[in-house]
């Protein structure tokens, strides 16, 4: 098995279980240069709101997306629109990523920012 592979075999197993808690999901996913964040409602059939550094607003104040302070700053925003919503619980989907560097930054900053998972 290659290593997306090995990811991906990871994240069935996370999403079978936050499959069974039926709440919404917070989803991540990285690639070399930018960072995104889904908000996904509990049957898994409709995104809520999202957050990324290819968005407009963040690409004006980050120099690099894909770094630990753009991480934080996508946290910090999909917080904010998640409460706009009325969204305050989730459930954390890495889909199969470790949870260190960017995607525990980003985690951090949006439990910070009020949301509870």
């Amino acid at each position: 098995m290659d290593k997306k592979q090995t990811r991906l075999r990871r994240s069935r197993k996370t999403r079978a279980k936050v499959a069974e808690l039926k709440v919404n999901r917070l989803t991540v996913f990285r690639s070399n240069c930018h960072i995104y964040a889904q908000i996904i409602d509990a049957s898994g059939s409709q995104v809520l709101t999202s957050a990324s550094t290819v968005e407009a607003a963040l690409r004006k104040e980050l120099a690099n997306g894909g770094n630990v302070s753009a991480a934080v700053a996508v946290g910090k925003l999909i917080a904010e629109k998640a409460k706009g919503l009325g969204i305050d619980k989730v459930a954390f989907d890495r889909a199969g990523f470790k949870y260190h560097g960017r995607i525990k930054a980003l985690a951090d900053s949006a439990r910070e920012n009020g949301l509870v998972f």
